[in-house]
């Protein structure tokens, strides 16, 4: 089987020859190429090279269904050497946020930090309403499947289509540090923005549903300190639920972004029908265990993950390191659901060849089905 033969088996959930191994890269390969800091056997190698030289599969997250085009709304964009401001002039109103990216960050294709959010008082409201209202959705599945078939069989493609509305509100559009603050104030402007961008995502929903992706990803950093359970039951688990529902019935695929801490979340990610947790963190980086998961969502939710990003770095000895990977290979066996990855990426401080080690545990102990008593 290749790459994505191996993976296309564990969605299906059927038997794949070995346990799937699909680290993401990006970041450590962009920051060191920037930094002229590759290992010299990879000068002048593109990314699926390197995956390839790893002996991994690409995690194929560059996939996109549509696109977003704004109607009757000026928009005006400045940037400096640390900062890109942009206003939105609508008939409501004017609204504005601002990003902190340095040139460096520009370089490597990082969005940088927003530091203002578009909403900040109840004034902001119903222009970002205008915007959402005159926004468009228009699918790009041509873009789509050269994608798919430029990744053929290194990967799957796993398709983003944005964030959740409660999410969007949360996390992008007031913020989670004042998002709060304005659900205890303004609860009925929220409600009602809630509402405005649920009309907007079955627009969303529409295009993903007729689109040629299988694999989608949609819902974000859900946390069970900063998105608590009570906050993902009453806004997003019917949300979820429903449209996870539709995606089954057309024989597709719905995966969260899971790189938090979701120990408390677990019964309702199962429950609001996510078929994969992708990028799944787990302790010494958060609460949650691959133990508890498997436990809470047993076959039913595959996992995509395993591996957090600080044990392939310093101060994690390589007994630390090599023994987590062999506790873990023990607790996933025999290997139903699983694909083996990185949470969330591998970052440049990582040691290569601990991700080598993990290549050659994996060739040498992850075929299918995966024999605990055997791993050492």
């Amino acid at each position: 089987m290749n790459h994505r033969e191996q993976i296309m088996a564990v969605l299906n959930k059927t038997s794949p020859e070995r346990i799937p191994w699909a680290p993401r890269l990006e970041i450590w390969y962009r920051g060191h190429k920037l930094a002229n800091t590759l290992p010299e056997c990879f000068s002048g190698k593109s990314l699926r090279e390197v995956e390839q030289a790893l002996g991994a599969a690409s995690p194929s997250r560059g996939g996109r269904i549509y696109r977003k085009e704004y109607r009757d709304i000026e928009i005006e964009i400045s940037r400096d050497d640390q900062y890109v401001r942009t206003i939105y002039h609508t008939p409501k109103g004017t609204v504005s946020t601002t990003n902190r990216q340095t040139p460096e960050m520009a370089k490597q294709e990082i969005v940088g930090l927003e530091i203002e959010h578009i909403i900040k008082g109840p004034q902001d409201y119903p222009p970002v309403e205008y915007i959402i209202e005159h926004t468009s959705i228009i699918p790009t599945y041509e873009d789509y499947l050269a994608y798919d078939a430029e990744v053929g069989y290194s990967g799957v493609p796993i398709v983003p289509i944005g964030q959740d509305p409660m999410s969007n509100i949360l996390w992008d559009l007031i913020g989670i540090e004042q998002a709060y603050y304005h659900l205890a104030d303004y609860q009925e402007m929220v409600e009602h923005l809630l509402g405005v961008l649920i009309e907007e995502a079955q627009d969303i929903q529409k295009v993903t549903l007729q689109s040629p992706a299988k694999l989608i990803l949609y819902g974000e950093h859900f946390d069970s300190a900063i998105t608590p359970d009570y906050i993902f039951e009453k806004y997003m688990l019917p949300y979820f639920k429903a449209f996870s529902e539709r995606l089954h019935q057309q024989e597709k695929l719905l995966a969260c972004h899971a790189d938090a801490d979701t120990s408390r979340l677990l019964d309702l990610i199962k429950l609001a029908g996510f078929d994969l947790a992708e990028c799944f963190v787990t302790a010494p980086m958060v609460k949650v265990t691959m133990e508890q998961a498997r436990k809470v969502w047993g076959n039913q939710v595959i996992i995509w993950g395993g591996i957090p990003s600080s044990i392939l770095c310093d101060p994690f000895s390589e007994a630390e390191f090599k023994s987590y990977v062999i506790s873990l290979f023990r607790t996933i066996a025999p290997g139903d659901a699983f694909i083996l990855g990185v949470a969330d990426n591998v970052v440049m401080e990582a040691k290569f060849e601990r991700l080598q080690w993990i290549s050659s545990f994996v060739n040498e102990w992850g075929k299918y089905p995966i024999d605990r008593q055997l791993i050492s």
